[in-house]
Parts: C-alpha cells; structure tokens; sequence
C-alpha cells in the first residue's frame, strides 16, 4: 500500500445501537418484577403498521360520526335518533382507545402503560443498587461528574467474580496469552490505527449555552419518542422515522443537520436552537513527560497494546498460529453527553482477546463443541426485511454462510454460552449481524450480543472479523513486520512480482527524496505495480504519488524495472487475520442487575421485598451465618462456621445482631445472597437457599463443605435438597 487509508473503526463503539431496538410485547402484570422476568415474545414492525393504519381508520370514522351526530343536533332531530348517534360515536371511541392501547403496548413494550413500567421498573432497581451501594456516582458530595461512577463493596465483589469467570471461560479454557499495556497511549501508535482522525462523534452546540449534545442522540432520541408516544402519526411517517433510526451511523454531518433542522429538533433542557453538527474526537489527550512534546492519550479500548506486541507475543508462543492474546483494563472516552447510567460512562472496563488465525484457514478445531447451540440470531437480511430475530443452530448458521467462518462461529458459541452461564436470559439476549453501513471496508463479519433491557436492546459484546488490518496498519506505520511464517515441508515454485528502482536514476532525479521515492515505489501492491509497469511501457513515464513527499513525482521507464519471476520458496510470510470478542463490562453487569432483580410480598403481604437472584458463580456473597437467637453458644458455633468458610475461599458474612432472622433474610436477599445458615442449635443448622426458600438440616461440621460445593458447581441445590431433611421455614421465622 502506497499510503495508509485511516478510516472509520466499527467494532469498539459500545452503545452504537444502529438500529431502533425492536419492542416486546408483555401482558399486564400486578407487579414491576413481573414484567421483566418473564420472556416476552417478539412483535413485528407489520404488527405496528397494521395498528397504526388502523388507528388511522377508527379516527376517521370517529370524525364522521362526529359530524353526524352535529348535523343532527342541527336539524333538530327527534332525540331518539340524536342519542343512537352518540351511543355510536362513543362506540366508536371506545374502540379507537382500545387500538391506542395496543398500539401503545407494541411500540413501548410493555402493557398500556408499558414505557412507564420499564421507567418505573429501571428505577426501582436503580434505587437499590445505589442504597446498597452496588455503585454510587463518582464525587458525590462534589454533586459528581457525569459518566462517572464508583463500585461500591458489592458491586467490586459482582464485578471481581464476573472477571474472574471470564478468565476462566476465555483465558485457561482457551490457552491464551495475557497482558497487562499502559493506559497511557502515545498519539504515534493511535495515529496508525486510525483513532486521531477518525474516532470521533458528531456533535451540536446550544447556541445561547454553549451545551453541547451528541447529535444522533438527539435526532434517535426524536423518532423514538414520535414512534412510541405520538399514536396520531401516520404508518408512512412511521416508516420514515424507523429509516431514519436504521441509517442513523450511516449520516453525514450535513445530512444529521438536515434532519434535525426538518424535525425541528432544539436542545433538550433550554428548547434553544442548536449549532450545525461537528466532529468531536471521543479520546482523552495528555502528554508523556515534563515537555509537553510527546502527545499521548488516554486509551479508548485495550486492543492497541495487543496489536503492537504480535511479535514478541508470537515469538512466546512458538511461532505458531493460531493462538490468542487477552487483556482486561481500563479504556476511557470523553462522551459528549453520557447517559444511561453505568450503560454510558467516561471510563469504563474492557475484556478483550485478540484471536490471530491464518487468513486461508479459518477453521476451528473446537466448533463441535458449540455447534449444535440454538439461540437468537438476527442476521441483516432478517433485519433489512423487518423480521425479528429469530433461533438458528450456530452449526447451521455458519454452514449457510450466516457467519463467515467457524473460528468467528465458535467464539460467538462461547460468548452466549459465557452470558447465560452468568445469569443473563438466554431469551433475552440476541445476536446481531452488522449491517453494510455499519462495517468497517476490511472486516469480513461482524456480530454483537445484544442483551434486552428497560433502555432496549444493548450491545454488550462485539465478535468480530477484522482481516488483517490491525497488524498492516501498524507494520506501515513502524516499518516493523508483523508477520507469520509457514515452513513448507518441500520448496514451492511460486510466481512473484520483482519490483527493482534503478536507485542510480532516481537518485539523479530526486537527490535527497530519493529513499522516500525507492520504498514508495517498492511499497506498490501488484495491481499498482502492473499498471504502473503497462503505463510506462506505452508512454515512458508516469505520475506516481508519494505520501511521505505529499505530492506526485513523474516516474521514468529507466527508474524501475517491474517483472514477474519464478522462484523457489521455503516458507510463506503473511498477516495473520484477528477475530476479535470485545467486551463491555460494566454494560454485562447492568443487564445482569436487571435480568437478575424481582420482588415478592412479605409474609405480612404489606410490601414488596427486593430480591437479586445471581447465581452463585457471580453473587457478591455467598453465604450469610445467622445466629436465629442473640445466644453466646450459638455465637460461638457462627463463628467455628465462619472460620471454616473463610478456610475454604467462600465469601460470607456473619450476623450476630438481635434483629429478627426474618429481616435479615430480607436484607440479604436484596444483596443476592444465595445461601444463608441459621444457627439454632449446637449440633446442627439449617441451610436457607434464596429463591425458594427452601431449607436443610446439616450437621455443623458439614456446613461449610456444602456450601463450598453447591457454590463451585460441583452439586446443585436440588441435589442438596434430595440429600438432607428438610426444615420447616416456619420455624425459622422466615419473613
């Protein structure tokens, strides 16, 4: 490549949302808990139409009765016929409210009211995470800084435990090699992967404030709002705004600010009117030492420090491809308006891996082992034609091309399987295919997992394809060859483009620019090489750029010889491709919170308790101890407990107030503790489990052992529940 093209990076944007978030339809239930725990079935974009031509008609007719019902009102009809009229007319309301409620249920989500479920449910979870110090935002009592937020105990030990999982579902399982690379970036290596020019969003000012505003918020905030509030809007006008939310990343500047000037769109909070969009860079900068004269950044994902260590990293791994590089740490972006609490933030942590494979041979020798997975999948032609996602057999998908290659295929297999594993709905959680506008020109594929929440659907994971351009980009920029090798087991006679600058002639003609001249030149790429080669043979001399001259130089037949040879070959020299998992993982953890919260009734029935159900794998706690009495022998026996489970690695906690065994159950429940011992006797314990509440009677020497197995997956509480005798949770005081 004569020059490096930097273009628009598409697989690290977590929030990008593309496309508007296809709405489920749910029954109307008692409580909050409800509407979001059980799994919804998918409505269609034709369901909404059709209600909305509906609505059309009703309204219609509604009109026409109205006047009817004036015009006999005016004539002074006989009150008889007055009155079938206005039974009629209200009829006829009666249904038009009866489509608006449908309407409304299809477009937001829920029941009638479903938008404000979602908001009202959303709330209450955050509401508890935030008294039960899940998170809590950065600087609080400096009224904080938007985009920011601290982990608080439970959160660190949710967020701790889903890494340490990823770790051993990617990193062991898998035989990756880890690293830890600086936040601090210098602009040189950004520069090479395209971040300095490209990695910015559009962005519009209040011309009266001076607040600035993503663009595409805003106009995506619009048609959202007209599609799910404003049941008056026509299906064509409807069809024209889910357009518009469909090619939202694909807008110019100028297109983006066309469309907000039409809609009449004004700054949210003044109604002033806003600036023509502009691009904003997203990265941090900083600069590296006391001068000031190395540009850095704060960088904006982890892949970078992968990338740039290929060398040494395939040096480590013997030579051989393929094999995988890992990293978790911190990335940060200077959003314009974050929002969306813990899905939207400043700095935020990513896992990543980069998976370099052979670019001829991207098979997987482990794709059996996920083959036969079946769940949602939106591939773009289902997406283009207004389908819904729909369950695929992965095998199948990848066979039908769906997915481009097994390797990409088995690593989508492993994410679903990682999610659910978590506690994410399975039924609740898609993968979608990118669409054209939405992919980079080098990537072969690109899939993200999708997980449903009260903002929508969310991507969560980026799987994608990236050819070889990462490694290219970087071997152009530092003259350094990221490259791979296969030794042939015999030589190969293969036929190579020779391209030979005649350095006496060039040096003649460009005197001190000749090296600059040479290595463009012998930087060509065989479609380059031969039409230079055609051109000179017809006209004798040719234009040819020089990126690092920034201008044409006229090129002569004497100056280059470029022909084609037979040689003999011991080995081939290539990029390898990367398929690339990214991870978001404070966005997991958000819809973990929320696929993972319910509430239920006291036993007074006189208010809801709230309940996180996390699997043990990712519960903060494990295990609470009890003492159902403040007695100094029952003390002792929690204690001897305690000890035991803090010998055998289980994260718990001992409770030795008065407080009634009832509310503190509750109050670990609202912390997802799965597993609570109450101590009633000096011999032996009950075992509580969270969601049934069903317990155990276990001697006390066998108690921690039981948790220890239950927690590490080696038992499941149904086996637990065949094995020991059953407790009575009434005479447990249970709550």
């Amino acid at each position: 490549m004569r020059c490096l093209l930097l273009i628009a990076l598409s697989t690290h944007s977590f929030g990008h949302n593309f496309l508007s978030p296809l709405t489920t339809l749910h029954s109307a239930h008692s409580t909050l808990s409800h509407a979001f725990t059980r799994r919804p079935p998918y409505t269609t974009i034709q369901m909404e139409e059709t209600l909305r031509k509906a609505l059309a008609e009703k309204q219609s007719a509604v009109d026409s009765q109205g006047n009817a019902v004036r015009a006999l009102k005016a004539a002074k009809a006989a009150k008889a016929d007055v009155d079938a009229a206005i039974e009629a007319l209200n009829g006829l309301k009666l249904e038009k409210a009866s489509i608006e409620k449908q309407l409304q249920a299809t477009v937001s989500g829920g029941g009638g009211d479903g938008s404000l479920n979602r908001e009202a449910f959303r709330q209450t979870v955050n509401n508890t995470l935030e008294r039960r110090l899940f998170y809590i935002p950065s600087f609080k009592i400096y009224r904080g800084v938007a985009g920011l937020y601290d982990y608080g105990p439970p959160g660190c030990a949710v967020k701790s435990n889903v890494l340490g999982f990823w770790r051993q579902h990617f990193v062991l399982e898998e035989n990756m090699l880890e690293v830890d690379c600086p936040c601090v970036t210098p602009e040189v290596v950004l520069k090479a992967s395209g971040h300095v020019d490209k990695f910015t969003d559009l962005m519009v000012k209040d011309e009266k404030t001076g607040t600035c505003y993503r663009a595409d918020h805003l106009l995506k905030d619009f048609c959202n709002e007209k599609l799910q509030k404003d049941l008056s809007i026509t299906a064509e006008k409807a069809a024209e705004l889910k357009h518009v939310l469909a090619v939202l990343d694909d807008l110019s500047s100028e297109e983006l600010g066309a469309k907000i000037k039409e809609y009449g769109i004004t700054a949210p909070d003044t109604k002033n009117p806003l600036s023509d969009p502009y691009p904003f860079n997203l990265m941090f900068q900083t600069s590296i030492g006391p001068s000031g004269l190395s540009p850095g950044y704060m960088r904006p994902e982890t892949a970078q420090g992968i990338f740039v260590n290929f060398k040494d990293l395939y040096y480590y791994n013997g030579n051989k491809l393929p094999f995988a590089a890992a990293q978790i740490g911190q990335a940060f972006r200077n959003e314009i308006s974050p929002r969306q609490g813990l899905l939207r933030v400043r700095e935020f942590t990513l896992a990543e891996i980069e998976h370099f494979v052979d670019p001829e041979n991207k098979s997987h020798p482990k794709f059996s082992e996920v083959a036969n997975l079946e769940f949602l999948m939106f591939p773009r032609e289902e997406q283009m034609s207004g389908h819904s996602a729909k369950k695929i057999p992965l095998g199948e998908a990848v066979s039908r091309g769906i997915v481009n290659n097994e390797t990409l295929g088995y690593f989508i297999g492993r994410v679903y399987l990682f999610l659910t594993r978590l506690g994410i709905d399975e039924d609740r959680l898609r993968f979608r295919q990118h669409l054209a506008n939405e992919m980079a020109h080098y990537a072969a594929d690109c899939w993200d997992a999708e997980i449903e929440s009260s903002y929508g659907w969310i991507e969560c994971v980026g799987i994608a394809d990236r050819s070889a351009y990462d490694l290219r980009a970087h071997t152009d920029k530092s003259g350094v060859a990221l490259v791979a090798q296969e030794k042939f087991s015999e030589p190969r006679e293969v036929e190579k483009l020779v391209i030979n600058p005649v350095k006496k002639e060039l040096g003649l003609a460009f005197k001190g620019n000749q090296r600059m001249v040479v290595e463009a030149l012998e930087a060509m790429n065989e479609k380059e090489a031969l039409e230079m080669k055609a051109t000179l043979e017809s006209k004798g001399e040719t234009e040819f750029l020089v990126c690092t001259l920034g201008k044409n130089v006229t090129i002569t037949k004497s100056m280059v010889t470029i022909s084609k040879e037979i040689k003999k070959e011991h080995q081939r020299v290539f990029t390898p491709s990367v398929i690339e998992p990214s991870f978001g993982i404070g966005r997991i953890i958000y819809c973990l919170y929320e696929h993972s919260f319910y509430t239920r009734p006291s036993k007074a029935g006189d208010e809801q308790l709230n309940v996180f159900r996390f699997p043990p794998l990712v519960a903060p706690i494990k295990c609470t101890v009890f003492p159902l009495v403040q007695n100094q022998q029952y003390e002792e026996v929690a204690k001897v407990i305690s000890q035991s489970l803090t010998t055998a690695g289980i994260s718990h906690k001992i409770d030795i107030t008065g407080t009634s065994i009832g509310k503190r159950y509750a109050r670990t429940d609202e912390l997802g503790v799965p597993f609570a011992i109450t101590v009633d006797s000096t011999s032996s314990v009950t075992i509580r489990e969270r969601d049934s509440k069903d317990q155990i009677r276990v001697d006390v020497e066998r108690a921690a052992s039981v948790i220890k197995e239950v927690t590490d997956g080696r038992t499941t509480w149904a086996d637990v529940w065949s094995t020991f005798p059953h407790q009575s949770s009434a005479s447990a005081d249970d709550e």
